[in-house]
């Protein structure tokens, strides 16, 4: 007897720590695992002109982006931040797309097409204000590569909705339930997102997110439509191929026309908790705002100053939370309606500041990448995107290569 308890004494503890290690091994696979922001926009209220060029009820609007890193399980944000009535959301599918015949009418591969569930159940309402979650979805998404976004909107009765107006991609709306199909041959065409703000995918304990806060520069303005070659999605494609890197992934936060102050699109200083702080697995910031600041107000320097203030405020928020902040030059815009002399001087004055201060970790300095050496407060002539004469602010593609390959991709390994 007295060996039989002893006995059942060895097995209780062999069981117990049996249980200890699958506990441990348990912990180890969730702590080694966490969600990553592959892909986002900059949230805004869509302006008039801006609108879906027919109404989203009751229709399928199919959005092609473009994500980062890949991953197995992914996870996609919907949101209603800037709208003032619920979204209603019937029916919402992701699948790979078909190539390059896409952005034409919206091809997708049929055999990637997968449903999305919210809390297990095929659609959602979205309430002013808010955004959700899908559940978890496994599907084998390959790192740099076109998703469509298929939604069978219900019911939206406010024309206040939420969207991203300088997508730089081809949408297509169709008033039918075409969560599914193949092609959208008949759908009206808007280069504009609404509504899904971001895919995130569960990754690895080293996958991590660069969060670029800009304007329009950052969101390519001059890149071309479908051809994800603004300078953020350069520096994507950079990290991808290097081996300390080729699990950070880039999220472009660029708003056309924003400013720290002011602009187009909330503020940054408005929005930078939420498109910054709030982005899951960010690890990077880089900063590159303040041109629309500097060129839409007259002041004695004052500008500058409060762009200086600004940017210290950003750093000590980012850094509070683990995360290393990178200042970008503000790129030379002689020749553009918003140069002066003044505002010449107070682009120095915050160029200056940005590679000497001790507050950034490090400058990446895209005036020094793209300023024309015989004139330096324009950039290279090589550079202008052609269409506006006088549009001496925004660049072409060589432009938008020149500051992608300008970041030190040394700065993202940890």
């Amino acid at each position: 007897m007295q060996l039989s308890n002893r006995s059942f004494a060895v097995s209780e503890l062999i069981a117990g720590l049996l249980m200890a290690l699958m506990c441990s091994v348990s912990s180890s696979f969730a702590a080694d695992s966490h969600w990553v922001t592959t892909w986002a926009c900059g949230q805004q209220l869509t302006e008039p002109r801006n609108l879906p060029p027919v109404p989203l009820a009751n229709s399928t609007l199919r959005e092609f982006v473009r994500n980062s890193i890949g991953g197995e399980t992914i996870r996609l944000r919907f949101s209603n931040i800037y709208g003032t009535s619920p979204v209603t959301i019937n029916a919402a599918h992701v699948a790979l797309s078909a190539g390059a015949g896409s952005a034409g009418t919206g091809d997708i591969n049929p055999a990637t097409d997968k449903a999305l569930t919210f809390h297990d159940a095929p659609g959602t309402v979205i309430p002013p204000g808010e955004t959700v979650y899908s559940d978890e979805l496994k599907l084998d998404l390959p790192a740099l590569t076109n998703v469509a976004i298929s939604i069978f909107y219900g019911d939206i009765s406010a024309t206040i909705i939420n969207g991203h107006p300088s997508s730089r991609t081809t949408s297509f709306i169709i008033a039918s339930n075409d969560v599914s199909a193949a092609n959208l041959p008949t759908a009206r065409k808007t280069e504009h997102w609404f509504t899904a703000t971001g895919i995130e995918v569960l990754g690895k304990s080293s996958a991590r997110t660069i969060v670029v806060l800009g304007d329009s520069i950052t969101d390519g303005r001059g890149s071309t439509t479908d051809g994800n070659n603004r300078w953020p999605d350069i520096l994507a494609a950079r990290l991808i191929t290097n081996a300390p890197t080729t699990d950070v992934a880039v999220a472009n936060m660029g708003i056309g026309g924003n400013g720290i102050f002011g602009g187009l699109g909330p503020a940054a200083l408005k929005r930078f908790d939420r498109d910054v702080l709030e982005q899951s697995g960010v690890r990077y910031l880089i900063v590159f705002e303040g041109v629309n600041d500097i060129g839409g107000r007259l002041s004695d320097m004052t500008t500058a100053t409060n762009l200086v203030n600004a940017f210290a405020e950003f750093a000590a928020k980012a850094k509070a939370r683990n995360i290393r902040v990178f200042g970008a030059t503000i790129a030379p815009f002689g020749g553009n309606g918003y140069y002066s002399d003044l505002h010449e001087a107070e682009r120095q004055y915050v160029n200056a500041w940005i590679r000497t201060n001790n507050v950034f970790d490090a400058c990446i300095d895209f005036d020094a990448a793209v300023r024309d050496p015989a004139t330096p407060t324009k950039f290279q002539p090589a550079y202008h995107p052609g269409l506006n004469a006088n549009d001496w602010l925004h660049m072409n593609l060589l432009g938008y290569q020149a500051m992608g390959n300008a970041i030190d991709l040394n700065l993202f390994v940890p």
